[in-house]
Parts: structure tokens; sequence; C-alpha cells
């Protein structure tokens, strides 16, 4: 058995006219209970809306960039029930048997008086309304403004998956959001050595080429994924970030003496005092 349920926007306060900003399924897909199906955004937080049930998603109503207000219909959902538990048949009996004379509430003991029961529907799972992302730290680095990339928490851990850094990345969605195009062609661009890759901000000359191979053979190696942003970020570091020397003076004119004046007598016992 299936039943049919409009999934709408659950209470997002008292804003209107919602940016829709990923649509996570299609028409036809079959989803699970609690999968997020669009993700909304409000001028202060990002929400996604979740499948009541499993099912399929039989239409979409809603699409990229499209907006939306508290309990308007994003989706229909075909979903899937439990078949209901079947009534028992009644018992006939024989003809020959004797009338079965009805006792008394009184007399009737209470395990007897069982009715039969009813069929049992399983009501469709309650909509949860929006799951709620992890705490986040925060402090001043991380709350100034400039320095939260915009995205959604499905973008974030598809960034951390890869090891980007969502603040090098230019978004190109609405207010240069960024998306998961975005994050893709970074990562292809920095694995081509592209303009995605880190570049010293820094006037320096290039270096020189050097034909190796005047030296003996030479065999070219590509490095991995990981190898190639470590060293670019190494060496962005390495440019960007000053290098400090702490020195510190200390007097050691009576050690120097105590040293020289117990000298002969270490030598004497075969090691040098230093």
């Amino acid at each position: 058995m299936s039943k049919r349920i409009e999934i709408r926007v659950p209470d997002i306060g008292e804003f209107t006219d919602i940016p829709v900003i990923e649509v996570l399924v299609s028409a036809g897909e079959r989803v699970t209970a609690e999968q997020s199906l669009v993700t909304l955004e409000s001028d202060k937080a990002t929400m996604e809306v979740p499948s009541p049930a499993d099912g399929v998603i039989v239409e979409l109503r809603v699409g990229l960039n499209d907006t939306v207000s508290e309990n308007d219909v994003v989706a229909v959902l075909e979903a899937e029930e439990p078949a209901a538990t079947a009534e028992q048949p009644e018992t006939s009996s024989p003809k020959n048997d004797k009338p079965v004379v009805a006792e008394t509430p009184a007399e009737q003991p209470a395990q007897t008086r069982s009715q039969p029961s009813a069929p049992v529907v399983m009501p469709p799972a309650p909509d949860a309304g929006p799951r709620q992302s992890p705490p986040v730290a925060t402090g001043v680095a991380s709350t100034s403004p400039g320095s939260i990339p915009y995205a959604s928490p499905a973008i974030r851990a598809f960034a951390r998956e890869l090891g980007v850094d969502l603040q090098r990345v230019s978004g190109t969605g609405r207010k240069q959001r960024i998306g998961r195009d975005d994050v893709t062609a970074f990562v292809k661009s920095v694995m081509s050595g592209g303009a995605g890759a880190a570049q010293p901000q820094f006037d320096i000359a290039p270096p020189p080429k050097v034909d190796f191979s005047k030296f003996g053979p030479v065999e070219r190696q590509e490095l991995s994924r990981i190898n190639k942003l470590s060293s670019r970020f190494l060496h962005r570091n390495w440019l960007s970030i000053p290098h400090v020397t702490q020195n510190d003076l200390a007097d050691v004119t009576e050690l120097e003496l105590f040293r020289k004046a117990n000298k002969a007598n270490a030598e004497e016992q075969g090691f040098k005092l230093t």
C-alpha cells in the first residue's frame, strides 16, 4: 500500500520568500526517511527540508533559486506504508454443537471477553522538521566578516572530503554562494596547476630552467593529489608567514671558570668536560 504526502516547508520563523539554494533529489527518485530534499536559506540560517517517510518522489514543486514561504509544497511523496493486519476469520461451529449460553459480564473471565482486533494501520512518520547541523566552534577569527565561506552544510562537508579550503573558492551562485560545481572546478584547477592553485603574491623572479638530462637519465613521476595540495600550501606559507629567530643571552662566566678548573681532572678519568 502507498499514500501520497505533500511535503511542505516547516516553520521558518517570520521569514517569507526564502530562496531554494539546492535541489538534492529529482522526480522519480526513491528516498528514505529524513533524507534531505531541498535546501533553503534565510537571512540568518540554512535549513534542509527532509522526507517524512520512505518512498518515491512523484513530483517536485520547486526548482533552484525559487522562493518559498512556510507551508508551501516543495514535493509530493508516494510513501510506502506497511500492510494492514488482516482480520481473523470467524470459526463456525458444527450444526450438532450445543448452543452456547452467554455469560454475564460478572461471570465471564476477563480473558474471554476480548473483542475481535481491528485492522492495524501504521500512520505515516511525522514530519521531524529541519535537521539541525552539528555545533560549530565560534570565535573572533571564525566569525569576523569575510572569514566565513558562503556555502551550505552539504557543500562544506563535500569540501572537507576533498581537503579544499572554501576561503579560496570563488562562488558563482546567488550572492557569490559556493556550490558543488565551484568546489569541483577549484580542485580541477589545482590539480592542473591553474589559477586555482596557491600563487605567491610577491614579485619574485621565476626559477631558472635547468636541463637535468645532461646529468643522466631523468624519470618523471606525478605527485599524488595530497602531495600537490600540500606542496603548494607549504610554499605559500613559507613565502607569506614571517620567520622569527629568538635569541637569548646568558652569562656563563662562572660556568666556564668551573669547566676550566676541572678540565684536567676530567681528562684523567678519560673524558672531556665540555
